[in-house]
């Protein structure tokens, strides 16, 4: 993972915070290892930010990690000139800063020398373990001469496929491409520009969902500088044109301190200036920036109520922006982040922005489940076998009892807080997508989307969805493959089209076809927007060019639907008018064996109609002549049923049961707006025997709540 030599243009961001001269490290790699009772110097900074976190942490093996990392890399050089070394290091010490356990840390160290050094897996097993062999396998780079260009998409791959059994594995990834973009600048700016674009569409969104806001805030600022290095400039100017802003903020932060002191509430109250692409962003949403816009205050507590009463403090003694206010202490976000937000001005009109949170909600927001370490742990200690992990170092932690895959054990409880639902549908989706382009191009747009919102199952369950996903997402999140027999879905209690954007917190219930044979609609990919329904439903189309079954095809708009069934030909119908096309009215859409009578139309067609149709009646009396009329071949047909019944939970889902289990096809189906608690349902159906119709008739007579079925009777112009 070869990184590169220093930037001396690009940004740094841990403001506070010296960064450690890589230069010096380098030179006391070079020393080699040191003495058997005390560790090298070159590592004695990662042990020191180590034992910040982990005071009784045990680094013998952390020394052991690194006599075999620097002694497999001497003689190796960056195109800085810098002993390669260095490079493992400052990984390992951007994820000690952050409070990775140890074993990450010894990973993080040999995290490279199966790539490119004598070393193998088999090796680094039997001297560190299953768990250390596990995360450098995860991290290691698949061979351009074996994948050519696929080599990267099947990388990463390789790489989220180990995540998913355990989240270190990106961890060292994250802190690894952090590395490499702050030495970017010795490489030839179309490659900065590749790997820049890379980093912005892949790597820092997986910061983002993962949390670890730490790296994703300071790879922002250096994707920043490469892609968009005027707008760049430009926000480094601003800053330091702006560089006594802090005053403004630190005057409202010691009146924020005193007003929480004379409350009694125990807080630090510090001041948070915002990194390059934060200040970018404010400045093209508010203007011209004030003072207070280039920071923020970070005001921290020792429980979770004293969160609330500092809330209640700043909105009484200062006059709070109710529209800056935000709970992501009772709603966290899906990332693990934790903190109230809120914004207040001050009596000189200053406006700043508060960020509230314990100690801990910080050490989450800062490095997200990098801060959880190890969930799999037991009681013999963080270096334990990995729960749930076989043979060759795959792992079913996270999936819970039954397989599933949003981290939950059958009876609901969390078993991996570090496996939340993107994660699983991501891990999912990828097995469908065998095609490296395809899987590429999906996993950017997956990770294009920002926002992610819960609907719940009619079942009692959730599903986690990005923004602006329709029902043909939801299905395929709940039923995979078999969402291809969904022929329709109920929002809210309501029925709703397969296209309905769902919006947070929406019930939804999907319907499917039970005799399998349904298939789904091309425009479903125009409302698809999750990777693993637009792969399913490509690979079925293309799979099935010649469409869907006319059972399976995908729900027209309801009245269209029940019109075209009107106009179908009727190849068991026999007039007494040879060679004449026939269809059936879609006004009383007859079928065997209804009595039936039949008029000649314009075209030299033939309409057939119930006897006691009113159409009937009226051409009847404008003098039409009838034809004579009989059922022919009485196999299946298509009839509207119209039931009537009294609004209850779960009645839609009882009707359409039982019309699945007469084996009839719901062509289309519309719910009017109950009225008096009355119901109306209006069905079209495919039938696979006419024969059947009164059977059926009688079945959804007998659900709870319906007091009447009869055939669909629709207004027709005269013909």
């Amino acid at each position: 993972m070869n990184g590169e030599a220093p930037n001396p243009g690009a940004p740094s961001r841990r403001r506070g915070r010296p960064r450690i001269d890589i230069r010096r490290l380098g030179r006391a790699a070079l020393l080699g290892p040191g003495t058997r009772d005390r560790l090298p110097d070159a590592i004695s900074h990662v042990a020191e930010a180590h034992r910040a976190h982990h005071p009784d942490a045990d680094l013998a093996i952390l020394r052991k990690a690194y006599v075999l990392a620097e002694s497999s890399h001497r003689g190796q050089f960056r195109k800085s000139g810098e002993p390669y070394i260095t490079h493992p290091l400052a990984v390992t010490l951007i994820l000690a800063e952050l409070g990775a356990e140890t074993t990450t840390l010894t990973a993080s160290l040999l995290h490279d020398t199966v790539e490119d050094t004598e070393v193998t897996l088999d090796q680094v097993r039997t001297e560190f373990g299953d768990e250390v062999c596990y995360l450098v396998d995860g991290v290691t780079k698949l061979e351009k001469v074996d994948y050519g260009a696929a080599a990267e998409p099947e990388t990463f791959r390789k790489m989220l496929v180990a995540t998913g059994n355990d989240v270190r594995v990106m961890s060292i990834k994250l802190a690894d491409r952090l590395h490499n973009m702050r030495t970017l600048g010795v490489m030839r700016p179309e490659k900065q520009t590749r790997i820049a674009k890379v980093t912005r569409d892949v790597l820092i969104p997986l910061a983002e969902r993962l949390g670890v806001q730490a790296l994703k805030t300071e790879l922002e600022d250096l994707v920043f500088a490469i892609l968009h290095p005027e707008e760049y400039e430009r926000t480094r100017a601003l800053i330091a044109e702006n560089a006594d802003a802090a005053d403004a903020l630190a005057a409202i932060a010691e009146n924020v301190r005193t007003v929480l002191r004379e409350a009694g509430i125990p807080a630090e109250v510090l001041v948070r200036p915002r990194h390059f692409v934060s200040v970018h962003r404010v400045r093209l949403k508010r203007g011209k920036l004030r003072g207070t816009d280039f920071g923020r205050l970070l005001v921290l507590v020792g429980e979770d109520a004293d969160c609330y009463a500092v809330l209640g403090e700043l909105h009484t003694c200062f006059t709070p922006l109710i529209s800056e206010f935000k709970d992501f202490i009772a709603a966290p976000k899906f990332n693990l982040y934790q903190s109230l937000h809120t914004a207040v001005a001050a009596a000189d009109g200053a406006v700043a922005e508060v960020l509230i949170r314990t100690e801990q909600m910080h050490k989450v927001a800062e490095a997200g489940v990098i801060a959880l370490g190890y969930p799999y742990a037991t009681a013999e200690g963080p270096e334990a076998e990995p729960a749930g992990r076989g043979e060759g170092g795959r792992s079913e932690v996270g999936r819970g009892e039954g397989g599933r895959g949003d981290g939950e054990r059958g009876d609901g409880e969390r078993v991996d807080p570090t496996r939340p639902g993107w994660l699983s549908r991501l891990l999912e989706w990828q097995e469908s997508a065998p095609d490296p382009d395809t899987f590429w191009s999906s996993l950017r747009a997956e990770l294009a989307e920002d926002r992610e919102i819960t609907v719940f199952r009619a079942d009692g369950g959730t599903l986690g969805l990005p923004a602006g996903a329709s029902c043909v997402d939801a299905a395929y999140a709940q039923y995979g493959e078999s969402a291809h027999a969904c022929i329709g879905a109920r929002v809210n209690g309501r029925l709703a089209a397969l296209s309905t954007q769902l919006v947070d917190g929406d019930t939804v219930q999907l319907l499917l076809a039970q005799d399998g044979a349904s298939g789904p609609s091309p425009d479903w990919l125009d409302h698809a927007r999750t990777p693993a329904a637009r792969i399913a439903i490509g690979r079925w189309l293309a799979q099935h060019p010649e469409g869907a079954k006319p059972p399976a095809a995908a729900p027209r708009a309801p009245m269209a639907a029940a019109a075209t069934a009107g106009r179908r030909a009727a190849p068991n119908a026999v007039t007494d008018l040879p060679g004449a096309s026939v269809r059936l009215a879609g006004c009383c859409t007859p079928v065997p064996p209804d009595a039936v009578t039949a008029f000649a139309v314009r075209g030299g067609a033939v309409t057939v109609h119930r006897e006691q149709c009113p159409a009937v009646t009226r051409m009847r009396a404008l003098g039409r002549e009838p034809l004579g009329v009989r059922w022919g071949d009485a196999s299946e047909c298509r009839v509207t049923l119209v039931a009537e019944s009294f609004g209850r939970p779960g009645l839609l889902a009882d009707l359409t049961e039982v019309i699945a289990t007469a084996g009839a096809a719901i062509v289309s189906a519309i719910v009017e707006p109950p009225s008096e608690q009355r119901v109306r349902h209006t069905y079209t159906l495919q039938l696979p025997d006419a024969a059947g119709l009164p059977v059926l008739m009688r079945a959804m007579r007998d659900v709870a709540g319906v007091y009447d079925v009869s055939r669909a009777q629709h207004p027709t112009a005269t013909i």
